[in-house]
């Protein structure tokens, strides 16, 4: 199992180059992964950092750790443009990115809060669909022609591809208890980026969910599941096959705290 920092670009951690900072620390203090949050809006005021941009900048700054956002809500971006992006910061990093992607949640206006989003759950899935496939595709070199249900690419061949083959991994949020839909979505997928609204996931939610997305893969290729929770079941939630455990910061926190836990180094032998 492997290690990461779980953070949001706000708040405490709303400056860039502090998040810099950390992520430069936690490398040094043998963390695997130093991953945002990827958000517009927060339930108060606070400042507010780029999650892309303070990726770029981490890359530049790092030489070891997994990078990534945790997760990008697709329906709000053009997966073009994602493409483009996640293409240059993998080779900015040296092949280190993790894509995350999900439906994205309106809790905080984000959708609501301007006009031409996507309305409703529906919607969102299906252009969270059309993003993935399209990603995917742009990605791979070739000439792609694609029509999903709300968006399409004519023609198009993008270059350079990633780094990283087969692919950029992508991992899929997928809410907890699992669905159809999401549980689809993630087998499709390299990995799954598992959320209860109600706590953490316990080790047996972990195994269920694992099942859930194998029965519906067939390559065999490995498959990650990235999850936070109590440090003092991390042993639990490796052997349930949690293969990322992710510290999860909060907006509020103290960061005399945050720096404690990323100097102490992460929980290998709990």
């Amino acid at each position: 199992m492997r290690y990461a920092l779980y953070a949001p670009p706000f708040g405490t951690f709303g400056d860039v180059g502090l998040l810099v900072e950390l992520a430069r620390a936690a490398e040094g203090a043998g963390w695997d992964g130093f991953f945002l949050w990827d958000h517009l809006l927060y339930e108060t005021d606070v400042p507010f950092v780029d999650a892309w941009i303070a990726l770029a900048a981490i890359a530049a700054a790092t030489d070891r750790i997994h990078i990534g956002p945790l997760v990008t809500p697709l329906p709000r971006r053009r997966p073009w443009k994602v493409a483009r992006e996640s293409v240059t910061l993998d080779h900015l990093s040296a092949g280190r990115l993790v894509l995350g992607v999900g439906l994205g949640i309106d809790y905080w206006r984000e959708f609501g809060g301007f006009s031409g989003e996507a309305a409703d759950d529906q919607a969102r899935a299906e252009l969270l669909d059309d993003g993935i496939e399209i990603i995917d595709r742009l990605w791979s070199g070739e000439v792609v022609t694609y029509r999903g249900a709300r968006l399409g690419v004519d023609g198009v061949r993008f270059l350079p591809g990633p780094l990283q083959r087969p692919r950029i991994p992508i991992w899929s949020a997928a809410l907890w208890p699992p669905r159809s839909g999401p549980v689809r979505r993630a087998a499709r997928c390299d990995g799954v980026f598992p959320f209860r609204p109600d706590g953490p996931l316990t080790p047996a939610n972990v195994r269920e969910l694992r099942a859930a997305v194998a029965a519906q893969r067939t390559d065999g290729a490995d498959f990650d599941v990235c999850l936070h929770g109590p440090r003092e079941l991390v042993a639990e939630f490796a052997a349930a096959g949690v293969t990322w455990f992710m510290e999860s910061c909060y907006a509020e926190q103290p960061l005399a705290e945050v720096r404690r836990i990323i100097d102490a180094g992460p929980p290998r032998e709990m």
